[in-house]
């Protein structure tokens, strides 16, 4: 591939040729930031491990020289953090046996413009040597600007494809925000139950971040572990770990839905499960001053 940035790297764990080791991808995450991948995407690095038919390959968008530091990383440079993620990320591609990892190495204002058109054609270039049939990243409700904007220029980028060659389904996962709020009929849910020891190796290989104070690798599994108790309230636990995402795939079919439209319906569907509980369950005697009294 030709890739725009200059230290732009595909990284292949078993040593396969470049060509022959994308071609092979049937699962793909295209995320903002190392460690990304292995926070929401756990799914199709499970369902590919060890399986000669199916082959998982991560993209990371940015150059992760503004990680935040502390502890033995606090006075690491921008450049001695770049290199320390970027083989963080190798050692996480190695341990869950990637076809391939692939960094695109952009600064974080560069794919937040809604201009830039490299981030844009990368992301095309990477759909085009991979061909995936199903791509992961991050949800549109998403608290993180650089994760929406990775989500839209993947939307973009997808849409620039012939029809024919476009991924069958394209799911938006949790990172900075969780989908426990989406209505249950509107989530993809994930069972993440198989190999926890896996999950956990792969998160704990980033170390930069959990020795620089965010315990990520307690945070995510912990959520799983969430996801599935709560999940729902009248019945036993199905899973011991599941996560949960937004389903965009009619926005790679269909280029005339608006992402800002299709993710506000989502929410509003929430909004109307919420006054339907409420109006259902509510007095219809309040007292007056609409206190109920209650604590």
């Amino acid at each position: 591939m030709n890739l725009h940035q200059p230290h732009a790297e595909v990284y292949v764990p078993d040593g396969l040729h470049e060509a022959q080791a994308l071609a092979r991808t049937t699962h793909l995450c295209i995320a903002a930031h190392h460690d990304d991948i292995e926070i929401m995407a756990a799914h199709a690095v499970l369902t590919c491990f060890q399986q000669s038919d199916k082959w998982f390959t991560g993209v990371v968008v940015t150059d992760g020289r503004g990680s935040p530091r502390a502890g033995r990383y606090a006075d690491y440079t921008d450049d001695e953090m770049w290199a320390v993620r970027r083989q963080e990320q190798r050692k996480a591609a190695f341990v869950g046996e990637y076809a391939a990892q692939i960094m695109l190495d952009y600064p974080s204002k560069v794919v937040k413009d809604g201009r830039a058109g490299a981030p844009v054609e990368d992301m095309a270039a990477v759909l085009e040597a991979t061909r995936p049939q199903v791509v992961y990243t991050h949800n549109l409700a998403d608290k993180h600007d650089t994760h929406v904007a990775v989500a839209l220029r993947l939307i973009q980028a997808i849409r620039q494809m012939p029809p024919e060659a476009r991924p069958q389904r394209l799911y938006g996962c949790e990172v900075w925000r969780d989908l426990d709020w989406m209505s249950d009929d509107d989530k993809i849910v994930f069972d993440l139950s198989a190999q926890e020891n896996l999950q956990a190796a792969l998160l704990g290989v980033f170390d930069s971040q959990i020795s620089g104070g965010k315990r990520y690798d307690l945070a995510a599994l912990g959520r799983r572990r969430v996801n599935a108790t709560f999940f729902a309230s009248h019945a036993v636990d199905e899973t011991t770990g599941a996560a949960f995402a937004m389903d965009l795939s009619p926005l790679i079919r269909d280029e005339g839905i608006d992402p800002l439209a299709y993710v506000q319906g989502f929410i509003e569907r929430f909004r109307a499960e919420v006054a339907e509980r409420v109006v259902r369950l509510r007095s219809v005697h309040p007292v007056k001053g609409g206190n109920d009294g209650s604590a």
